[in-house]
């Protein structure tokens, strides 16, 4: 394990060390790429060894939101304020030691909140039992990044998380990587490629060990995007950013700020005075894009009470899971009413995507059922 250590730290000191330039670009990128298959094997091999201790959360609720940040910032106030969940806050560092839930609902959805210890530097890599802190947030649906007046260096979280594979507000680039038996590394494109050559790439697919494939660009992206499908073990979720204890800060202090995070419009919120905590909690549920749907018996009114709470871009497919198995087992077809429908009471399949405020109807095998014929 030291070994493969000891050869990323060799390549990142190589990276370091080399001018970064249009004549550089592809043997930098190939070093990106070494490291990228050198983690890949160092966790398999840390798969048959224990892995030491790790922290263990029960997913709970419609999603589950990750708050990072660095050590007092104000996550454990937060958490409380916006759950009820009592979570040991301090004016000193690391008094968070373990992962803290609290429960948060909003317009019929329930959000599951984990407070964290704080990251810093060198997370990714294990500092401050990082690695085990950045594995729950990979396991979450979203990531709230809690900042202050004082902690206004938000590249470096983001940093923190992107070494763990883990893309906020990103999505999977759009290519695809089939192996084959022979003939090579094949590089086509759908697209005009700017930012990485055929070249570059095979030699990048290489890294990893593959000498057969068939790779399809769909999308001009670069050396980075690829190495991403190829590792495979990325995770894609959105991400939110509030400024903590903006009560500290005056007109020009928010001014500042604002201008600072510009590229990521962060939300302001005080959790000592209650500031800004709504448009923070709506700022959550709408960036988590829950999914209203309103089941409908046959023959029977709809149920409007008690929605299932999907994610936008669910199937009846994602519907049949959350449903008595039998309804999956039996399932013949559904009618659907509402902004999915091209006419009211569609008959649909398992495939059709489904909107906020969806009345669905599932229909099954059993006999003559009414409507299913």
């Amino acid at each position: 394990m030291g070994s493969i250590d000891e050869e990323i730290a060799e390549i990142e000191d190589e990276i370091r060390r080399t001018p970064h330039n249009k004549a550089t670009e592809g043997h930098i990128g190939k070093l990106r790429a070494k490291i990228a298959a050198l983690k890949i094997e160092k966790e398999k091999r840390g798969k048959g060894g224990g892995g030491g201790l790790g922290y263990a959360v029960r997913k709970s609720g419609n999603a589950t939101v990750a708050l990072v940040g660095y050590p007092s910032v104000g996550k454990s106030t937060l958490l409380t304020k916006l759950t009820g969940a009592e979570s040991e806050a301090a004016a000193y560092e690391f008094t968070t030691t373990t992962i803290i839930p609290g429960m948060l609902s909003w317009r019929g959805a329930n959000i599951q909140i984990l407070d964290m210890p704080g990251l810093i530097p060198g997370a990714a890599k294990g500092r401050g039992r990082g690695r085990e802190v950045l594995a729950v947030a990979r396991s979450s649906d979203m990531v709230l990044f809690v900042i202050d007046g004082d902690h206004l260096e938000f590249r470096s979280l983001a940093r923190e998380l992107d070494g763990a594979g883990i893309r906020v507000n990103r999505r999977p680039p759009n290519i695809s990587v089939t192996r084959l038996e022979r003939g090579g590394v094949q590089i086509e494109s759908t697209v005009r490629l700017t930012r990485i050559t055929p070249e570059l790439a095979t030699d990048i697919v290489r890294q990893f060990g593959i000498h057969n494939a068939l790779v399809i660009f769909r999308e001009d992206v670069g050396v980075d995007e690829l190495i991403d499908v190829i590792a495979g073990n990325r995770v894609y979720m959105p991400g939110l950013w509030v400024v903590n204890k903006c009560d500290l800060l005056d007109r020009a202090g928010r001014s500042s700020v604002r201008e600072k995070l510009i590229s990521v419009k962060p939300l302001f919120a005080s959790a000592s005075t209650g500031e800004g905590l709504e448009a923070l909690i709506d700022g959550i549920g709408e960036t988590l894009a829950f999914v209203r749907i309103y089941m409908k018996p046959q023959g029977k009114a709809a149920d409007m009470a008690e929605p299932m709470i999907l994610r936008r871009g669910s199937t009846v497919r994602d519907l049949l899971e959350r449903l008595p198995r039998d309804l999956s087992a039996n399932f013949l077809a559904a009618q659907v009413w509402g902004r999915s429908a091209r006419f009211p009471g569609q008959r649909i399949g398992k495939d059709h995507v489904l909107h906020d405020q969806d009345v669905v109807t599932v229909l099954i095998r059993r006999g003559q059922v009414p409507g299913a014929t």
